[in-house]
């Protein structure tokens, strides 16, 4: 593995600690105080994409986000107001049985959308 910058480090950390993938503006936003750059964040995407320590999540109608590799299965959500998204741990079951007739699942990817709890209407 090849020697990160204090950025790139700083960049890996915030979405190691994040609920869910995050995209580039997001992580600017978040490293303001550390004065990351934009252009910064970009390359440090780039080369961690690159080097396979991290991976893209491409949700609809969102911008790439970003997260590290190697996290087991899961799912996401994603806030259809202020559009954050947020890691769902396990995975529904029986998902075969709706298949048509002779198909056979190799892999899926669910996304859910609604309202964060910062965003929902108070109860």
């Amino acid at each position: 593995m090849r020697e990160r910058s204090k950025q790139a480090q700083a960049i890996r950390k915030l979405l190691e600690e994040a609920a869910g993938p995050m995209s580039a503006n997001e992580l600017w936003s978040a490293s303001q105080e550390n004065g990351i750059g934009i252009a910064t964040i970009y390359r440090a995407l780039k080369r961690g994409v690159e080097a396979g320590e991290l991976c893209e999540a491409n949700l609809p109608g969102s911008p790439t986000r970003y997260e590290p590799a190697g996290r087991t299965h899961h799912h996401h959500f994603l806030c259809s107001e202020c559009h954050r998204a947020i890691d769902l741990h396990g995975c529904v079951p029986g998902l075969e049985a709706i298949l048509p007739p002779q198909f056979t699942l190799t892999d899926h990817e669910i996304l859910l959308f609604g309202l964060c709890a910062d965003c929902s209407p108070a109860s």
